[in-house]
């Protein structure tokens, strides 16, 4: 028999009654806003430098056929083997194909969240393959058995203190003192040996270079470059919308993405790989496979999506949303969390088991405000609840819900004599300025307390302010 699906709902509940939880999201994403917005202060060109990343963007998508033929002829002009996958299932299979025939026992891995859609981490481990993750927070997810929370931060939902525990129970030679650069230096000597024993690497791309040929990795640990260059075989794996025209485009995007994601100038390391080691290199892949993935990117060109494919996946508007901030990543229930995740997620599982995302936004429109691309991410969750509505996705409870309200809404006697009612209602449930509870929204306010609503309505207010205006300018 199958289980059914957690819903939202559930996995919300679950995620605010965690106060561990509430902790390590706060250090984390309260961390990288308060640096994304002193790095900002030090670049007063990023307003010029986010119109120019987004008509970048824009370009390549409405060019994007002619730049992926540029990008496959010159990819193979350098040694590389291209592959296409329309389907995430495709893709996986792609990569486990190759590692098996390279007799692989052993593969590494950078962490990439398009491994993570289509599902690689349990297709290698199906195979028999051993996975091992080298990105500090990957690591710290396959030890706990856990998904990333998050596109940057992936043990963002773990505490120090859990992360200390979970490397005394599984590294051979764990810290002995309580400090994070101790357990750095755990996670290191733990790594060591099997960054140099790989068969096979496997990463992601930030950027795929269209006049190259190359693929752009960005990491700040430098365990892309340790994965990438001792394994006989490197094999990349990109969504279609990596894409950009040049070098110079990349680094264009650079400036963005770095700054919005953690803050910085520029990550420690950017390394560009173009093909596999040549006549006398001194290091490198002797093979090197590109997969492509499409997975749903084309059909968001055609579904008014197709603005989502700006994204440059730098995790800004998860750091400043404030229902993530509140519950976490896996919350959401797919690879992508966050609003980019609300949008992304009926994409890619379908809108009846995505629906709920886009119910979960307050439109407060700060992701769009912080996105380097400016992806307008509230008009697209709209669309999805549009849709939703339209092909009769929402329960029978929200429709005469939104019923009753069109119904007393559109009678100006009605809403103001429900309102005024409601208003002095809630005082029976007044406790030092606060409402702790009311009846009918336990769920609103059962993880947190409400500020008692003024003593009278705003159109009451609004109405006794004008009627002293009306005094004060009589003759």
């Amino acid at each position: 028999m199958q289980a059914q699906p957690i819903h939202f709902k559930a996995r919300a509940a679950a995620a605010l009654a965690d106060p561990t939880l509430k902790t390590a999201i706060e250090r984390t994403t309260g961390t990288a806003e308060r640096k994304r917005a002193i790095a900002l202060e030090s670049f007063p060109e990023f307003e010029v430098a986010r119109r120019l990343g987004k008509r970048i963007k824009d370009h390549v998508i409405a060019n994007l056929d002619h730049y992926l033929v540029e990008f496959e002829r010159n990819a193979i002009a350098s040694g590389a083997k291209v592959h296409w996958a329309a389907t995430a299932s495709e893709a996986s299979r792609i990569v486990v194909d190759l590692c098996k025939a390279a007799g692989a026992r052993r593969v590494t891995r950078v962490k990439s969240m398009l491994g993570e859609e289509i599902g690689l981490p349990h297709a290698l481990d199906e195979a028999g393959i051993e996975r091992v993750e080298t990105d500090l927070a990957e690591h710290i997810v396959q030890l706990g058995g856990d998904t990333p929370s998050h596109i940057i931060w992936p043990s963002m939902h773990r505490t120090r203190e859990q992360v200390s525990e979970m490397f005394h129970q599984s590294h051979r030679a764990p810290h002995r003192e309580e400090t994070i650069e101790a357990m750095v230096d755990s996670a290191r000597r733990e790594l060591r040996d099997k960054f140099l024993s790989a068969d096979v690497a496997i990463s992601g791309a930030n950027f795929l270079v269209a006049d190259t040929g190359a693929t752009c990795t960005v990491t700040n640990e430098g365990n892309a470059e340790l994965t990438t260059t001792p394994p006989r075989v490197h094999i990349v794996t990109a969504g279609i919308e990596k894409l950009v025209p040049s070098t110079t485009h990349a680094f264009a995007l650079l400036r963005l993405l770095v700054r919005s994601a953690t803050g910085g100038d520029i990550t420690q390391y950017t390394t560009f790989h173009c093909g596999p080691k040549q006549p006398g290199d001194r290091d490198g892949p002797e093979e090197f496979h590109i997969v492509l993935v499409d997975n749903g990117r084309s059909r968001m060109l055609n579904d008014g999506l197709k603005e989502m494919l700006r994204c440059i996946r730098c995790g800004a508007c998860m750091n400043h949303c404030v229902v993530f901030r509140q519950v976490g990543g896996h919350a959401y229930g797919g690879t992508y969390p966050g609003p980019m995740g609300a949008v992304l997620t009926p994409v890619f599982d379908g809108l009846e088991k995505g629906r709920e995302l886009a119910h979960a936004c307050t439109m407060n429109g700060r992701c769009q405000q912080v996105c380097p691309v400016d992806i307008p991410l509230p008009t697209l969750l709209r669309g999805w609840r549009d849709k939703s509505w339209r092909e009769g996705l929402e329960p029978a409870s929200v429709r005469a819900g939104l019923w009753v309200y069109t119904f007393v809404t559109s009678r100006p006697w009605l809403y103001r004599w429900g309102t005024a009612l409601a208003v002095r209602a809630m005082k029976l449930f007044k406790r030092d300025g606060k409402l702790r509870g009311l009846p009918m929204v336990g769920g609103w306010t059962q993880y947190r307390d409400f500020p008692a609503p003024a003593q009278r309505t705003f159109l009451e207010m609004m109405s006794e302010r004008d009627a002293a205006q009306k005094t004060e300018a009589r003759p």
